[in-house]
């Protein structure tokens, strides 16, 4: 018999809508009958949205409190949807109470959030894992697969980058991402992949720029409201071989779209992943042949396409995959790991080294660009 879990999501914005993708989607791309969730509760700031949420996914429960979700004693699985700065409570609560935990990136807004949760969790007994998913493509599953294989050998540099346009606007209304900056936003990603493959790091110096220091108000036409947090970072690496890196992350980067990617250069070759071609992944070998004419050296374009292991396959592993893709094996990991009580994914516990990662990344940028170690 399927094994079903109760789940309750807290937000249900975008992010929640992209969560709730994957619940409802996940036995279609997997070929397996032990397990699945249903969504049976939302819960946002106002019933009107809750409701509506509700009515999308077939959800029976429309609340506006999250402890009505976390002290739940129906509820089986937390998953946590809502803008950073809220994050706390909710993973608070849901702690305390035994629930399995689902959150979105970054894990809090603050260092000191991260840390008292880290607390928290040595009595816990729940599986928990961080919405990281860029970890779950299959480029980039096998990126890490040929870097432990020592495929590209030591690391000498390497170039990781996730580039947006939406902040490119001085008209660009303040809206509770732009007040979160793009360290904790985009940041988190480009930093805990290249940490996942190449890591760990060993310091960093890091720069942050703010474009407009004021913008139109989100709630109040006709009000600019005082711009604090950065548009975009640099972030120059080190790592315990000495190698050095640069990371950015940038909502500033005028015609980029959500360009997500790296290079990274070995003693024995190197791999590349390109924005907006996350079906390849590039791999170069120093040991092929360079003669006759070249012979047979350059970059291989390895065809990742949709090659999950079973029991995915749908809807076939040439179909070029999407970012939605890599989202829902993210949460069939999740759902996995419950289900079996092994840890499979980024928990709760990497969520709290990642906030430790970037402010060190905001400290040095508070320092002129100091070097901190990490």
């Amino acid at each position: 018999m399927t094994k079903e879990y109760k789940v309750g999501m807290i937000g249900f914005g975008f992010i929640g809508k992209v969560h709730a993708y994957g619940h409802l989607n996940i036995p279609m791309h997997y070929d397996q009958q032990d397990f699945r969730s249903r969504i049976t509760h939302i819960c946002t700031g106002h019933i009107e949205t809750a409701q509506k949420g509700c009515a999308m996914v077939g959800a029976e429960h429309a609340v506006t409190d999250f402890r009505e979700i976390t002290e739940n004693p129906d509820i089986d699985i937390v998953d946590i949807c809502s803008p950073n700065d809220k994050h706390y409570e909710a993973i608070m609560s849901a702690i305390a109470h035994g629930k399995h935990i689902y959150c979105d990136k970054p894990l809090t807004q603050e260092l000191s959030d991260a840390l008292a949760i880290r607390e928290a969790l040595k009595d816990y007994k729940g599986i928990s894992q961080m919405t990281l998913q860029n970890r779950f493509f299959p480029a980039t599953l096998r990126a890490k697969q040929l870097i432990e294989e020592g495929a590209i050998g030591d690391i000498l540099e390497f170039r990781g980058q996730y580039l947006h346009s939406g902040s490119a606007d001085p008209k660009a209304p303040f809206k509770w991402k732009l007040a979160a900056g793009v360290v904790n936003d985009l940041g988190s990603h480009i930093l805990d992949l290249m940490n996942m493959l190449i890591g760990p790091f060993d310091s960093l110096s890091a720069v942050t720029h703010i474009a407009f220091p004021e913008r139109p108000s989100a709630t109040e036409p006709g009000k600019m409201v005082k711009v604090t947090a950065e548009d975009n970072m640099l972030v120059t690496v080190k790592l315990p071989n000495g190698a050095y890196g640069n990371i950015s992350a940038s909502k500033i980067t005028t015609g980029a779209e959500d360009e997500f990617g790296f290079s990274i250069h070995g003693t024995k070759g190197a791999l590349r992943w390109d924005p907006m071609n996350l079906d390849k992944l590039f791999y170069y070998d120093c040991s092929a042949k360079s003669s006759p004419i070249g012979g047979v050296r350059g970059w291989t374009a390895i065809d990742c396409g949709q090659r999950y292991d079973k029991p995915a396959g749908f809807p076939t592993p040439k179909a070029p995959i999407g970012w939605m893709r890599g989202h829902m094996h993210c949460l069939y990991t999740f759902l996995k790991s419950v289900h079996t009580g092994q840890q499979l994914g980024p928990s709760l516990e990497d969520g709290v080294k990642m906030q430790e990662i970037l402010a060190k990344v905001q400290e040095s940028a508070a320092n002129g660009g100091k070097w901190v170690k990490i």
